[in-house]
């Protein structure tokens, strides 16, 4: 069942765990108050200023992938209240994300303001992907590069389904260090090289694959 098929918010699986845990009132009136199908302007402006976001996706199969994206205040950027683009900028070449949205376009999208306000905001929808030049054409306002290294290889565009709070209960509050990033750097130690040693114990994909290619599991 999809979402849109859904008259009210939550899985089946949300459902089935909440009456076993006795939370089906608190979660309902949740899903009442703080819950939204869009992002209201209080949403969007919170959005506009943040500089990471966390990114779940699973391809065909359910296989999921996290990983995290960064870039100045406003990187994503809000289209209307329905809609918001992140860019691509270049990484390790592997696409995990991208390639799951090609065989599954549900994403689930978390902004934590670890800094200022201590708050977080999930945001789940459907992504699509789209040329720099492309979207650029539909979306006039979309920010230009501002240092080397951030040009966009493509737009991850979403259409906002679910838009809810992540409370502060245990968001760390912490302190924004000084800029020194790399933009663009290809200089492996720059990057963070082999910081976790994985070169001294070589996973099973260390010899030139062949065959069917290697599903990603979740641990």
């Amino acid at each position: 069942m999809t979402r849109q098929d859904r008259p009210v918010p939550g899985t089946e699986g949300e459902r089935y765990v909440q009456a076993a845990l006795g939370s089906t009132d608190r979660a309902d009136r949740f899903y009442r108050d703080q819950m939204l199908d869009h992002l209201n302007p209080r949403m969007r402006e919170f959005i506009a200023r943040q500089e990471m976001l966390f990114i779940a996706t699973s391809d065909g199969r359910g296989e999921c992938d996290s990983s995290f994206r960064a870039g100045p205040q406003g990187f994503v950027h809000v289209i209307d209240e329905y809609s918001v683009a992140y860019p691509e900028f270049r990484g390790n070449g592997v696409h995990a994300s991208l390639g799951n949205i090609t065989e599954n376009p549900h994403v689930g999208l978390m902004f934590l303001d670890f800094t200022r306000d201590r708050i977080g905001l999930h945001v789940n929808g459907r992504a699509r992907l789209v040329e720099d030049e492309r979207i650029r054409e539909d979306v006039p306002g979309l920010p230009p590069p501002q240092v080397p290294g951030q040009r966009a290889l493509i737009w991850t565009l979403v259409r906002v389904e679910e838009a809810y709070i992540h409370c502060r209960k245990h968001i760390p509050h912490l302190r924004k260090a000084g800029q020194d990033e790399d933009w663009g750097t290809d200089d492996v130690k720059s990057k963070g090289g082999d910081f976790f040693e994985a070169k001294r114990a070589p996973g099973p994909w260390a010899e030139p694959l062949r065959g069917e290619p290697v599903g990603r599991a979740c641990p």
